[in-house]
């Protein structure tokens, strides 16, 4: 089930918030309703845990995390640090990294097996991630933007791409992840996927002025609807598709 959310007057809520199969993360401040949003999904599941980092909000765009671990930049400061070890579940790795791309959620997108990561990331980066998260690390481009944790999304079950890649591509990062893809947008057309949504293995959370359609197929990807999309939903994913290419 996908779920619209907003925060504040904001439709990028994967700015604000940070989504994995054991645990989520939001921003301090806000409105209580975006978090309610959260724990009526979440809260039976996994702890919805309220943070800042580096006394910012953009919580989404500057960590990233699996069920096995949570990775923070180096400006998060001693006091969030262990808030966050108070609050994850037992077993989860919280690590701080010294990194000059220090937007973590921009630059890394991982599911629970494998990571893509930007060109640039440094080699004890990926030493890094490679073992607090459990992952293969693979440098990669999504439609040639460096900046994969923003144009692309992806669990264990399926995931969603910037519009623009081509199906080269998309067959190439689809058999290197082993999950199936598709190219796709948010937000009444927002190719930014990072910041428009988050998803797990069982819930989706996307911006409130995402369409019915782009909700469809991303229901359908990430296999939100539960034993199998109806025909219908294919035939809608389809004709976005036709009109993205």
């Amino acid at each position: 089930m996908a779920v619209r959310a907003q925060f504040e007057n904001s439709n990028e809520i994967g700015v604000f918030s940070n989504l994995t199969n054991a645990y989520a993360l939001c921003a301090i401040g806000g409105s209580e309703n975006f978090y309610s949003v959260f724990e009526h999904e979440l809260a039976d599941h996994i702890p919805v845990i309220h943070t800042s980092i580096a006394g910012c909000r953009f919580v989404g765009r500057v960590t990233v995390g699996n069920r096995k671990g949570l990775l923070v930049p180096n400006t998060c400061t001693d006091g969030e640090l262990m808030h966050l070890r108070n609050s994850l579940p037992d077993g989860v790795v919280l690590q701080r990294i010294e990194e000059r791309l220090s937007a973590l959620g921009n630059c890394i997108v991982c599911n629970d097996h494998v990571a893509l990561v930007h060109t640039d990331i440094d080699r004890e980066t990926e030493d890094i991630i490679a073992d607090v998260l459990g992952v293969e690390v693979f440098k990669q481009t999504v439609a040639g933007n460096a900046l994969v944790g923003s144009y692309c999304k992806f669990t264990n079950q399926g995931g969603m791409v910037h519009p623009r890649t081509s199906v080269e591509d998309l067959e190439e990062l689809s058999s290197l992840l082993q999950v199936p893809l598709v190219a796709g947008t948010v937000n009444r057309g927002s190719d930014v996927i990072g910041a428009g949504m988050v998803v797990n293995d069982w819930s989706a959370f996307c911006g409130l002025d995402t369409t019915s359609t782009e909700i469809s197929v991303i229901e359908g990807i990430f296999k939100l609807q539960g034993a199998s999309a109806s025909r219908i939903t294919h035939d809608m994913k389809t004709s976005l598709i036709d009109s993205l290419t």
